[in-house]
């Protein structure tokens, strides 16, 4: 499903049937009217953040308000407007369980960047925590049928008559969370040990206390983030992802569809090289397995490039840059403020005059000194700064030239 086609999501419990070891029984895909993502009113927030160090912790949190309660800022890795913003909310904790919802919120958002591409990608992430106090412990576990759940968020089991498809109040949720002045992801884990949570909706879900929690929020955000639908043989046969196809791998190449670009690559998912494996329901998958058919499995190549895809949807690769593109006087410094990655690998910038490569005068190319021109008077030069993310994991270079590039230029005037 492509973000913009209305109407339609997904609520995924976490691939149950296929943790073997505990017997569950096979997870439903349920359809509903809940939005695909939360963002945030354009040019608002709840206040103005001091920006904490590269993945500062809880305990250098800026403390903020919102409406209905107390926020923190618990990783600030840039400006909320180019960033996403995972909010964490949690539901059925009381005063005195604060801090177990704490705890649980880091252990949940650490699983999350612990798993590729998030690993790499998570400078593109900013953490927030929003401490909903729950008049008694707990969440709704049994059958609520025809009665409300006594929490804040609403926060239940039995969602849709799903034993284990825990489900959220939306509106609740994102009137806790508040407005963002950038794209935001709510993210709400209920004070339960109980398996369970949901992916696809407006609010990603999750047992917070559940041992398989960080498991769960890695498949989860799978469906919320990258949009990619469950490769399990008992998920109903629905190919509207792209992670999935109704075809097979010679019409897939022979057609370029779905993840034809792949086909015969090693995956690092351990599934073996991208194909169509033809599951129970008649869906092909690309590999033979991954996180999205078993929890704790990694993302196969095409739902890698599906989540990096779905992220440069929502920011762009240019933090900024200095002084402002267009005309100039003098021979200020220029410089461009690429996004930065976890590795050794970091955005290219490649600087041109009038056309013309030249060599940045910073070792990280990030700024270019124009005095070095020796520009004649009277003579005007175009300078050019292109930022580039040329990650392996992404082979659609139509999309890479429009949403993973930008270029900016300046003119000097010797």
């Amino acid at each position: 499903m492509a973000p913009g086609n209305p109407g339609r999501l997904i609520r995924s419990l976490a691939a149950l049937a296929l943790l073997a070891a505990a017997a569950l029984p096979a997870a439903l895909e349920l359809t509903g009217p809940a939005p695909f993502a939360v963002i945030g009113p354009a040019g608002t927030s709840a206040t103005d953040r001091a920006v904490p160090p590269r993945g500062g912790t809880a305990d250098r949190a800026v403390r903020l308000r919102t409406g209905t309660a107390p926020t923190f800022d618990i990783r600030r890795t840039g400006d909320p407007a180019n960033r996403v913003t995972l909010v964490l909310l949690g539901d059925g904790y009381t005063a005195d369980q604060q801090d177990l919802f704490r705890r649980q919120a880091d252990q949940a958002w650490r699983a999350l960047m612990d798993i590729e591409p998030f690993r790499t990608y998570q400078d593109l992430f900013n953490i927030r925590r929003v401490e909903v106090v729950s008049p008694t412990p707990g969440i709704a576990e049994g059958e609520i049928k025809g009665r409300r759940p006594g929490t804040p968020l609403g926060m239940h089991f039995w969602c849709e008559g799903t034993a284990r498809l825990l489900c959220a109040d939306e509106a609740a949720t994102a009137q806790y969370a508040g407005a963002g002045n950038g794209p935001q992801y709510l993210i709400a884990l209920a004070n339960s040990t109980e398996y369970g949570g949901a992916g696809g909706t407006g609010v990603t879900t999750l047992s917070g206390g559940s041992p398989d929690a960080g498991r769960i929020i890695q498949h989860e955000i799978g469906h919320t983030v990258g949009d990619l639908g469950d490769e399990y043989d008992s998920a109903p046969k629905d190919a509207d992802y792209p992670n999935l196809s109704n075809q097979g791998a010679d019409a897939m190449r022979r057609d370029h569809l779905k993840w034809w670009r792949w086909l015969g690559a090693d995956s690092p998912d351990g599934g073996g090289p991208v194909g169509a494996y033809r599951s129970a329901n008649g869906v092909y998958r690309p590999t033979a397995d991954s996180v999205m058919r078993t929890l704790g499995g990694s993302y196969n190549l095409p739902s890698r490039e599906a989540i990096i895809e779905q992220l440069y949807r929502r920011i762009s690769p240019l933090d900024g840059a200095e002084p402002r593109p267009g005309r100039v006087t003098g021979r200020p410094r220029l410089t461009v403020r690429p996004l930065h990655l976890s590795g050794d690998r970091q955005l290219e910038v490649d600087w041109k005059v009038d056309g013309k490569a030249v060599q940045p005068s910073s070792p990280d190319h990030s700024w270019f000194d124009p005095a070095a021109l020796a520009l004649p008077a009277g003579r005007r030069v175009t300078v050019t700064a292109t930022v580039r993310d040329t990650t392996d994991w992404v082979r659609d270079e139509v999309f890479r030239d429009q949403h993973m590039t930008r270029t900016v230029s300046w003119v000097l005037t010797g």
